[in-house]
């Protein structure tokens, strides 16, 4: 849908890069066969999406490499196109998967670290060389850790984001709305389908950044906070030096939303079983290595303006070392990160780490 946006805006076809891992069209739990929507009433936003990187090409390394413009650190068979922008250029980057403290999700299990996509950047910035101005949107759970404390004022980055740093994003068109009644499942995410559909029904010539904004915001209401960081003067720009715009753009009656916790679905019995696995798990190992008092407090959050954690290295090396004793965290899981973030706040060797996790993962 972000596509269709961006092209029927005007965006030249060489200038937009998609990333999809491509598992909804021709999946046979599907009711519409090569076809996906987003709205109970929706036209199909597939048809004539190019598939620059798709499978396994959506990775962390290949996004990193799309958005710094470089393409000798591609990998696999994607079409090679990558963000070439220059000083005069404004970037609009939407980012949409699975996340958590500190993480943004990957469809292959990587994570993209918040520390890392700051420092892609600032690199990609280089003195303003790389680009004018930069908006970015990100739609995941938990999605402020990913600026907050990070993300400098100085490097002309705008970004507004689907939650805060210790909340669910919402799901939206979900069963019992008005949704086609062969759709067993959520079509949207609250706050893309309110920018998304908000781009289409006002003249982007005339609203702001921050108007639009402002209106996601009131779209979502108190489901989630939806946040904004960075750079906070280039909210006062126009959406189309962005994504265009189409001046013949329709009143498209809004619809009422049924939304619930983007991370929070029907389960059967095995994945409830799982869930409450990783529950122990890190109940465990978080009275264990901070005590139960203390690691209570300590997993509760930091304050505003805070990152998440203060060693990113270390975050990493944590994770990789619960996950090497005890598989890969799932989607639910994630938020566990919390934990390990705070591990690494207490100054607890890594080593400590593996013992705890070993330990609880024979």
């Amino acid at each position: 849908h972000a596509y269709q946006i961006l092209k029927t805006g005007g965006l030249k076809e060489e200038n937009i890069v998609v990333f999809m891992y491509d598992d909804i069209a021709g999946n046979p739990e599907n009711p519409r066969p090569g076809v996906i929507i987003n709205h109970p009433k929706g036209g199909d936003v597939y048809a004539g999406v190019p598939k620059d990187y798709t499978g396994d090409d959506v990775n962390v390394n290949n996004f990193v490499a799309a958005l710094l413009g470089d393409r000798s650190r591609l990998t696999g068979t994607g079409s090679g196109k990558v963000i070439l922008s220059g000083p005069n250029d404004h970037v609009f980057v939407y980012y949409a998967d699975h996340g958590g403290p500190g993480i943004l999700g990957m469809p292959n299990g990587e994570f993209l670290y918040a520390k890392q996509l700051v420092q892609t950047l600032e690199k990609k910035y280089s003195g303003g060389a790389g680009y004018k101005s930069l908006v970015i949107y990100v739609e995941s759970c938990e999605a402020g850790t990913i600026f907050d404390g990070l993300l400098p004022r100085d490097i002309a980055v705008y970004a507004t984001t689907a939650s805060n740093s210790t909340e669910f994003s919402y799901a939206a068109y979900c069963p019992d709305d008005d949704e086609p009644s062969e759709f067993h499942t959520c079509l949207g995410d609250l706050y893309s389908v309110a920018w998304m559909e908000d781009s289409e029904t006002h003249n982007l010539r005339v609203e702001s950044l921050k108007e639009q904004l402002e209106r996601v915001r009131n779209r979502t209401g108190t489901h989630s906070h939806v946040m904004e960081y960075g750079d906070l003067d280039i909210s006062a720009q126009k959406v189309h030096a962005f994504m265009g715009t189409n001046p013949a753009n329709d009143n498209i009656t809004v619809a009422d939303l049924r939304v619930q916790p983007s991370a929070e679905r029907e389960l059967p019995r095995d994945t409830m079983a799982r869930r409450a696995e990783e529950d122990r798990r890190f109940d465990l190992i978080s009275s264990f290595l901070l005590g139960s008092e203390k690691g209570h407090a300590l997993t509760a959050g930091r304050l505003a303006g805070q990152p998440l954690v203060d060693d990113w290295r270390c975050l990493e090396t944590m994770v990789s070392s619960y996950e090497d004793h005890c598989g890969p965290l799932s989607t639910y899981g994630r938020k566990y990160l919390r934990v390990l973030a705070s591990v690494c706040n207490a100054g607890i060797p890594e080593e400590v780490m593996a013992k705890a996790a070993s330990q609880l993962c024979w």
